[in-house]
C-alpha cells in the first residue's frame, strides 16, 4: 500500500477542459457511483481523469470532483501549486493560520474519509460549482482518506489543515453535498466582498 501522494498519471495526455456544472444542476446532489478496478483502467475513465485535471488547472482550482463536470462517479482530483498560493497574495500569517502549502497532484477514486483530529477549523471556502461566492465552513483539522489511484492501486492520504479541508470538500461532492450545506450562512459573501472585507490587511 502506498502512503501519501501518487504521482501524476503519465498516461493522461493534455485534453481540453470543459464547462464546470453550477449549483442547481441535479448531478451535484446525487450520490456518485463507485468504480471497479476494471473500469478504472478503461480509456474512458483515463480520459475523464485527464479532463478533470486540466479543467481544475484552467479554472483554476485546487480540487475537482467528477459530478462537477456532469459525471456522477466517485472520482476526485486534488492539486495545490506553489504559484497558486503566490498568485492569491496570501500573507505569511494567512498561510500559517490555514496550514497552506503545495500539494502534489493526486487522484482519489472511491474515497473513504476518516477524521483523525476533529478540532474544528473555521475558514472561508469557495467552490467552482458555486462560482463567485465564499463562506466560512468549519472542517476537521486532520483526516485520513483511503482510496484507489488512477491505476486502481490502493493509496492512503494523511492530511492536515488546508489539504484536509480540500479532501473533505471533494469527498462531500461525491455524496451530493455542497459547502453551502455546511457554511455559516451569515458569512456568505461574494468573492469580491470577501477580498474587500474578510481578508486581513496584507500590511498587518
Amino acid at each position: 500500500m502506498q502512503i501519501l501522494y501518487v504521482s501524476e498519471n503519465p498516461k493522461a495526455r493534455y485534453v481540453e477542459s470543459i464547462k464546470i456544472v453550477q449549483a442547481g444542476d441535479p448531478v451535484l446532489r446525487r450520490v456518485a457511483a463507485p468504480l471497479t478496478r476494471q473500469e478504472i483502467g478503461t480509456a474512458r475513465i483515463q480520459e475523464l481523469i485527464a479532463t478533470m485535471r486540466d479543467t481544475m488547472r484552467e479554472a483554476p482550482g485546487v480540487g475537482l470532483a467528477a459530478p462537477q463536470i456532469g459525471e456522477s462517479l466517485q472520482i476526485a482530483v486534488v492539486e495545490v501549486r506553489a504559484e497558486q498560493l503566490a498568485r492569491r497574495g496570501y500573507t505569511a500569517r494567512e498561510l500559517a493560520e490555514r496550514e497552506m502549502e503545495p500539494v502534489a497532484f493526486h487522484v482519489l477514486i472511491n474515497p473513504k474519509l476518516t477524521v483523525v483530529d476533529s478540532t474544528p477549523r473555521n475558514f472561508f471556502e469557495g467552490c467552482l460549482s458555486v462560482s463567485g461566492y465564499a463562506a466560512q465552513v468549519a472542517r476537521a483539522h486532520a483526516v485520513r482518506v483511503s482510496a484507489l489511484d488512477h491505476d486502481g492501486a490502493p493509496v492512503v492520504i494523511l492530511a492536515r489543515g488546508w489539504h484536509a479541508r480540500i479532501l473533505q470538500h471533494e469527498c462531500d461532492h461525491l455524496k451530493g453535498t455542497l459547502y453551502v450545506d455546511r457554511m455559516d450562512s451569515r458569512t456568505f459573501t461574494t468573492g469580491e466582498n470577501h477580498e474587500r472585507f474578510s481578508r486581513p490587511d496584507p500590511t498587518e
